[in-house]
This record gives structure tokens, C-alpha cells and sequence, in this order.
């Protein structure tokens, strides 16, 4: 058969860095893992072919080719999945589709001729049986969770390589907490489940045989889910593979706020790679995180613990959300200075919403309170439910909290007091190649000439540059991202 894989495409968010990849000539992040994993458990003998929307345009000649289009997409890709399946109906051509997206709505995509849901490494093989024998179901669901040790070395010959900023391989699923906003562990459960060291150092390999030299990120909810294994096996095993091979990678993941409890983990992930994680802060409000069943960020100094991992040479990035019930409208204050004296620069804020798995869904259905479906992106000022506070009293305090974080003058500020006391894994550079030079030179003329905050640019570059040179790519990278931010909330600022 022929097999064409269909990713449909983001809309311009915050963690798209759609402005920002333009710098270094990128089309996108990362690529579609989940479907060049999925492309390894079809059968060898048939023909495949990645379409990433985010990077290229789907015509109807590849859709004419395939026999069958496997689509995959998360919640904020549901307009341009329904777009994808709409093209291929009208060309009469059969689709397959699977994910978080599919999995969660089912009902929403009656029109898909095939919907394989939940953990492909147990729904899949029966469509596939079904299909060689001539009768595939409409619907595939499972109730249990995949033995990951079984999932295959993802497809990574598929991948334009050159069109993305970052590769990506997954080590875990599932998270031993249980946040009420979060679906993580309806999807995937609460029992962490981990592939074997031998699995994640094949997948290195291959990434590393394709040419890559650069970012790699473990897409992971939780990373440190099993602190045993990574200390005793992985790390170790990592960081012996990353110095046989004079460290061609830098690695990113997620994991949560105990990260800083664990002195020796923080060591051995620096030592292996590691230069950046993000951290589900959310709020700072005790009464909220309990709220919201955000245990382990509680009974803390949530500023010490971020202080703490920095200390280890990681680079926080955070996330935060208004609009729990416990919320008061001092709120808003709060979380811009938190954001300041912790030094996250990256801080994705955004408005609570509710998706249909999660345990918040289900309270707030019960309570009258769900207004419409969650649009995946909760930095577009949208909400699916009718908050406690006054709407447009949240609505004016996530503006202030954005202007507070993200207008020019604040934003570099943050970078330089950043700056001034961060001290990275110098193993963990990765050597300047010609785009990293095209993007110091495009942020020379767009940051430096045209931009209306190109004063404060051009003050963070040059105290960079007298008292802490070897950081210069930080500070220019951090000055993209900041063009980025900007650009997404340009109505705000």
C-alpha cells in the first residue's frame, strides 16, 4: 500500500516560534514524532510519505497516490485537521486518524472513515489486521496503557531535516500527579512508563546518523517520573554516549517543580546534555495550586526551587495560568513579579481552560459553568467556562500581566538580570554553524535598526558582550524570542 502521513499545522501560538524561526531560516520546531513512530509499526514492504504542514503544502497529487492518509493532531490542530480530511473526502480517498485530538472529541470526526485512538502500539496492529483482511471497523480503543519497551525506532528518514529547529524522542508516558486542568493522565495514565536505555541510545544513534548536531528535545510530561532509573542507567548511559561522540547534542525536556529537590539528578542531567527544561509553575497562590490538586508545588519557595535548577546550568521555562476559582484580582501583580525574580524567561501565561478528559471538565460540568469547547491554545484569550472572577476583570488582568512580561523595555530587562547571573553547562554548547551567523546578522538589522525597542537591545548586547561574552548567543537568542513574544501578542502590547 501507500501510506501518505499527514501533520496538519499549528496556528501562529506562542510555543509555535513561528517569528522567531525565521531567523535561522526554520520552518518549524520539531517534527511530527508521533507519526514517523507510527510509520515504523506499518508493515516494512509499504511506501510512505510525510506531509508536515508546518513545513510544506499538501496537493492533491500526494493525496491521489496513497491508498490510505494517516492523519494525527492535537487539539490546537483541529481546524486544519478538518481541513485535511475535508480535501481527502473530496478526492475519495480513505482516512486514518489517531492522537490526542481524535482520541479526546471521537465524536466531532464522524466523517473519518478509520479512527485508531488512544496508544497506537495497542490499537493499531488490529486495523492493520482487520484492514489485510478486508473488513477494518470504523473505531479502535483500548483501555489499557502500552508496554513502551515494544514501541520501534521512529522513522527519522522521513524528516526534512533542514527545515526544523529541534529533533525530538520520547523516554516516558504518563505522570505520577494527577493536576485537575491537566489530561495527561486520562491519556496516558499515572503509572510512568519507560522505555529501556538501550531503546533511547538506538534513537540517538539514529538521529545522529541522519547529519543532526543540535537541539534534541524529549517530549516527555514529566522527564523525571522515575528518578531511579534515570540515575542508576540512563543519565550515566547518556552521558558516556554524549562524550563518545563529543557532545553533539543539547537536550530540552518537561518535568516538574521537585526537579530542584534532587541535587544529584540536576548534576547528572547537566552532565548528559541537558541545558533547558520546562516547569508547570502556574500560580503562585496556595489556595489555587491546592485547588487545582498542584500538590508538588506546594510547602515551597517556588522562586528558591526555579533559583536552584538554574544553579545547575538549566534554563527554566515556565508555565502559568489565570483563572483558577481561588483566584483575586491581586493575582496579576503577583505573577509578573514572580516572573521577574525568578529569571523565566520563556513564560507561556495563559487563561484556564477545561478539556474534556480532564478531572477540571467534569467538576465544572457538573457546576453549569462549561460554556463551549477548549481551543487547545489557552494564550488566545478564549475560555471554555464561566470563571468565578469577573470576566472582563481577568480578561484586563492577563492583558496587564503580558504588557508587565513581555513589553520591550520589561522583557530585556529580565534577559539582562538573567544574564548577569546564569552560568550555563559549557559542554553543552553547541558549536556556531553559518545559521547561527545569518541569524546574528538578520537580529542586528531587525532587532537593532528597525525594532522600536532596539535601544534596550542594543544595551543588553553590548554589557553581554564587555562582561560575559561566551553568553552572547544566549542574549541574542532570548532578544529573538522576545520579537517572537511580541509578535504574538501584538493587540496586548
Amino acid at each position: 500500500m501507500n501510506i501518505l502521513l499527514v501533520y496538519p499545522q499549528y496556528p501562529d501560538t506562542f510555543w509555535s516560534f513561528k517569528h522567531a524561526l525565521k531567523f535561522v531560516s526554520k520552518k518549524a520546531v520539531n517534527p511530527p514524532l508521533g507519526l514517523i513512530t507510527i510509520s515504523s509499526m506499518l508493515p516494512e514492504e509499504w511506501s510512505k510519505k510525510l506531509i508536515d504542514l508546518n513545513i510544506e503544502s499538501l496537493k492533491k497529487k500526494d493525496i491521489k497516490w496513497a491508498d490510505y492518509i494517516y492523519i494525527s493532531a492535537m487539539n490546537i490542530q483541529a481546524e486544519s485537521a478538518k481541513e485535511v480530511i475535508e480535501m481527502c473526502k473530496s478526492l475519495n480517498k480513505k482516512t486514518v486518524c489517531g492522537g490526542p485530538l481524535f482520541t479526546e472529541e471521537p465524536d466531532n470526526f464522524e466523517m473519518v472513515n478509520h479512527l485508531v485512538l488512544n496508544e497506537a502500539e495497542l490499537t493499531l496492529p488490529g486495523f492493520i489486521n482487520d484492514l489485510e483482511n478486508g473488513n477494518p471497523k470504523h473505531i479502535y480503543q483500548s483501555e489499557e496503557f502500552a508496554n513502551l519497551t515494544e514501541t520501534p525506532l521512529p522513522n527519522y528518514s522521513l524528516v526534512k531535516t533542514s527545515k526544523y529547529n529541534t529533533m525530538n524522542l520520547q523516554l516516558t508516558r504518563g505522570c505520577p500527579f494527577n493536576c485537575e486542568f491537566c489530561d495527561i493522565t486520562a491519556l496516558f495514565g499515572h503509572k510512568v512508563r519507560i522505555k529501556s536505555t538501550e531503546q533511547i541510545i538506538n534513537e540517538l544513534e539514529a538521529i545522529f546518523k541522519i547529519g543532526w548536531r543540535k537541539n534534541v528535545f524529549f517530549v516527555d510530561d514529566n522527564f523525571i517520573g522515575n528518578t531511579k532509573i534515570l540515575k542508576n542507567d540512563l543519565l550515566p548511559a547518556l552521558i558516556e554516549w554524549m562524550e563518545s561522540k563529543n557532545h553533539p547534542f543539547k537536550f530540552g525536556t518537561e518535568a516538574s517543580i521537585n526537579l530542584s529537590d534532587d541535587d544529584e539528578l540536576m548534576e547528572l542531567m547537566t552532565k548528559a546534555g541537558f541545558s533547558t527544561v520546562f516547569i508547570g509553575i502556574e500560580t503562585t497562590e496556595l489556595a489555587s495550586l491546592v485547588e487545582c490538586g498542584k500538590v508538588q508545588n506546594t510547602n515551597r519557595d517556588l522562586i528558591q526551587s526555579v533559583h536552584k535548577i538554574q544553579k545547575y546550568g538549566l534554563e527554566v521555562n515556565g508555565g502559568f495560568i489565570l483563572g483558577f476559582d481561588n483566584d483575586s484580582p491581586s493575582i496579576f501583580q503577583k505573577q509578573i513579579e514572580f516572573i521577574r525574580e525568578s529569571g523565566i524567561i520563556s513564560a507561556m501565561v495563559g487563561l484556564l481552560n477545561a478539556p474534556k478528559k480532564t478531572r477540571l471538565y467534569k467538576r465544572l460540568k457538573q457546576e453549569g459553568r462549561i460554556t463551549n469547547e477548549t481551543t487547545g491554545d489557552n494564550t488566545d484569550f478564549s475560555l471554555n467556562f464561566t470563571p468565578k472572577m469577573d470576566k472582563k476583570i481577568l480578561l484586563d488582568g492577563y492583558k496587564k500581566v503580558i504588557k508587565g512580561i513581555y513589553g520591550g523595555r520589561e522583557y530585556y530587562k529580565r534577559v539582562l538580570d538573567f544574564i548577569k547571573r546564569f552560568t550555563p553547562n559549557q559542554k553543552n554548547r553547541v558549536k556556531l554553524n553559518l545559521n547561527h551567523c545569518i541569524a546574528f546578522f538578520r537580529s542586528f538589522i531587525k532587532l537593532g535598526i528597525l525594532d522600536t525597542h532596539r535601544k534596550h537591545y542594543w544595551n543588553l548586547l553590548f554589557w553581554t558582550l564587555y562582561n560575559r561574552p561566551k553568553l552572547v548567543p544566549l542574549a541574542i537568542t532570548y532578544s529573538v524570542y522576545g520579537y517572537h513574544f511580541r509578535k504574538i501578542f501584538k493587540n496586548v502590547l
